[in-house]
């Protein structure tokens, strides 16, 4: 009873935290699905990101509100895509006009493999990952399944980014975060960890924005 308890109390505090939550409210009133989006709207708010014409990889792209953001800044005037937007996402996401969508684990190669095919040999301007795992409640099992899915999102970057494109991951500060960070400095030629206005004060994500792909050596 104790237990249950508690967890009714925790949910509660998350439901009122949420209702009044004001990135909530706004993702709402402009038409979000979540409040992450303006995660990604002050990151290109900073770095100049997106625009018509590119080709972006949409990494853990359920609900969609990335997909949305980058939906709409690679917009022309009249509001038709210009550019190409593929999403994927172990979880089912409701179509974004224009957005490529498979749904898989990315940790596993076939669902990888099949993303390739998707996205094609012509190499892309963006890849972002929001990717986090299912959370089991054991912090260090959870972790090192964060990391993990931020390693084989910083491989397909290397696979397939344009020498002069854009990596963007979040990755929870802990266990492996800074091998982890490492690796992305070793791989890019600029690199930046950004914690986003819209990113709750409360929580250790950080996201690593770099540009400009090293040659493998």
């Amino acid at each position: 009873m104790p237990v249950a308890t508690k967890k009714l109390r925790s949910n509660r505090a998350w439901l009122e935290r949420h209702l009044t939550d004001r990135w909530v409210k706004l993702a709402q009133k402009d038409g979000y699905r979540a409040r992450s989006a303006y995660k990604l709207i002050q990151i290109n708010e900073k770095e100049r990101i997106f625009k018509p014409g590119i080709s972006v990889v949409d990494l853990g792209s359920a609900p969609g509100s990335w997909s949305q953001v980058a939906r709409r800044l690679l917009s022309r005037k009249d509001g038709s895509l210009e550019g190409r937007i593929v999403a994927m996402d172990i979880l089912p996401m409701d179509p974004v006009d224009g957005v490529d969508f498979l749904q898989g684990d990315f940790r596993e190669q076939d669902v990888c493999d099949r993303l390739a095919e998707i996205v094609g040999s012509a190499k892309v301007d963006v890849v972002m990952s929001d990717m986090a795992p299912n959370l089991s409640g054991i912090a260090a099992s959870d972790q090192a399944r964060s990391m993990l899915l931020c390693e084989l999102a910083l491989e397909f970057a290397q696979d397939h980014l344009k020498p002069s494109g854009w990596f963007i991951a979040k990755a929870f500060q802990g266990s492996g975060y800074s091998q982890f960070v490492e690796a992305v400095h070793r791989s890019f030629t600029r690199v930046q960890i950004l914690k986003p206005e819209a990113s709750r004060d409360t929580s250790s994500e950080q996201y690593i924005v770099a540009k400009g792909l090293k040659p493998r050596r």
